[in-house]
């Protein structure tokens, strides 16, 4: 049976969105949010009826903000969102599209934005019944996803175009197949639906649950490569750790030892030299700094979840109207920017371990890890796809600019671009997981051209998970469909059993 997810309730996590987004999890609003919201939009029409001035309400946005419109007109607010349509580049796939919708009820549901319970309920409709509004993911600067919201909310008031059971249909058509019709829009609901950076959070939930599961693949196959070299395990050992207990290093070197234990590794003399590689040797601390990164990340992608973002903010209790700068997510930007280079520090030393392997000089193993060395290929080529992997991320992990071209008549003239940051540091994350793939073949053939030894249980069972989906290089053949299908194993859990850190707070 499909588990319910409360929104309004609290507690609620980046897992959370992802089940809502990828798997059956059902989504509906808890009795205190409903209250909630019903009380803050009663208040907020309390308070334009005295004819203060309500940004966006009873004002015009942005630059327009000295500009009287009268309060409550529906056509108004519909103009809100059909004006800010004006996303142009690549149309965010289902489970983004899900969790951006997500995000938005869960911070609808905080009861602070103003918006009509009617219309906060029809936006939970669209993800109930599978509609899927067609979101075009570049023109937010990270002050608000504008953009990329005002496309959905566009759909949910019977325009624009959305993805329903696989058709492609307009806004009102999607709506009359699934038995809806648009909401009647409040004295705030255009607005509300729109001032949020639903997306940015979204697409950072998903981000973070994916790049938990790369790092735990990619610390499996570091794990199948300190057998496959025969790397010192010294610098992972308890006291080695004590000496400088920097946050995440305890956890990866536990994993790791963990893994290894009850093989020759762990041994008296498993170790072929005393000093190895930095990309072996300082395992605990590159990949403890991504485990206390994506921390920091998760932290602010959860902050957001239980919390509102509207401008202004509606304060039932107090009968309030409160302009803020809730939208403003430097700290999210800054949080996934830093998971971003710490995972191209992961890539950087993945890379290098996998070239150790494959040179006998350093692993003293056949070249390029051929088992037969007469001209054939082995890994060799492997090696291109590596260096453009680590490329790329290192290119993606380069930091957005702090400095934008100001717009709204300058004033907004600072913006995050939070959206633009959570969106490559997703493409970081897809490519660590492709070089984690990698080197579980890499070193799954290591391990089996050193011979002789036994590997820990751990690394004994990820050789296995490796060997039941890719067999070892013999001849030269086609490595493409072998890195997918660990691609696929990684993503699918296989070593979270094995791998599954716990995340250090900083």
């Amino acid at each position: 049976m499909a588990r319910t997810i409360e929104l309004g309730a609290g507690g609620l996590l980046a897992a959370d969105v992802a089940e809502i987004a990828r798997g059956d999890a059902v989504v509906a609003l808890c009795a205190e949010a409903r209250t909630a919201i019903a009380a803050a939009h009663a208040a907020l029409d309390r308070l334009a009826a005295t004819g203060m001035a309500i940004y966006g309400v009873s004002t015009g946005l942005g630059a327009a903000a000295d500009a009287r419109i009268s309060p409550g007109d529906a056509l108004i607010q519909q103009r809100i969102p059909l004006a800010r349509s004006v996303g142009v580049g690549r149309h965010a796939r289902r489970d983004e599209v899900r969790a951006i919708m997500a995000v938005r009820l869960a911070r609808l549901a905080v009861g602070r934005s103003g918006a009509s319970l009617g219309t906060v309920e029809a936006l939970g409709l669209l993800l109930a019944h599978g509609i899927h509004p067609v979101v075009p993911m570049t023109g937010s600067l990270g002050e608000a996803d504008l953009a990329p919201l005002a496309h959905i909310a566009s759909v949910l008031i019977g325009f624009g175009e959305a993805e329903l059971e696989g058709a492609l249909l307009s806004g009102a058509e999607a709506l009359r197949r699934a038995g809806l019709a648009p909401p009647t829009l409040g004295a705030k609901d255009g607005l509300a639906l729109v001032s949020s950076n639903a997306a940015s959070v979204g697409i950072g939930a998903l981000t973070v649950v994916d790049a938990r599961r790369a790092l735990g693949g990619m610390l499996a196959a570091a794990a199948l490569s300190f057998e496959g070299y025969r790397a010192n395990l010294s610098p992972l050992r308890p006291n080695a750790v004590a000496l400088r207990p920097v946050p995440g290093l305890a956890a990866v070197a536990e994993a790791v030892l963990s893994a290894c234990a009850g093989g020759d590794l762990a041994g008296p003399n498993g170790a072929r030299r005393l000093q190895d590689p930095l990309s072996f040797r300082c395992l605990g601390q590159v990949h403890g700094a991504a485990v206390n990164a994506l921390a920091a990340a998760i932290d602010a992608v959860e902050l957001e979840l239980n919390t509102s973002d509207d401008n202004p903010a509606i304060l039932a209790d107090d009968t309030l109207a409160l302009p803020n700068a809730s939208f403003d997510t430097t700290h999210l930007a800054l949080a996934f920017e830093g998971l971003g280079q710490a995972l191209a520090r992961v890539a950087a030393a993945a890379g290098e371990r996998m070239m150790k392997l494959m040179s006998p000089g350093a692993s003293e193993l056949p070249r390029f890890l051929a088992p037969v060395q007469d001209g054939r290929a082995g890994f060799a080529a492997v090696q291109k796809t590596v260096s453009a992997l680590v490329a790329e991320i290192q290119h993606k992990a380069l930091p957005m600019p702090a400095a934008l071209l100001p717009v709204a008549d300058r004033v907004e003239d600072y913006g995050t671009m939070a959206l633009s940051i959570v969106e490559k540091t997703a493409e970081i994350v897809e490519r660590i997981r492709l070089l984690a793939a990698i080197e579980l073949m890499v070193s799954a053939q290591a391990c089996d051209l050193r011979g002789g030894v036994t590997l820990g249980r751990g690394t004994q069972a990820v050789h296995a998970a490796v060997r039941a989906v890719v067999a070892p290089l013999g001849d030269d053949r086609q490595l493409s469909p072998d890195i997918a299908a660990l691609d696929h194993l990684v993503a699918s859990g296989a070593f979270d059993a094995l791998f599954s850190l716990p995340v250090e707070r900083p």
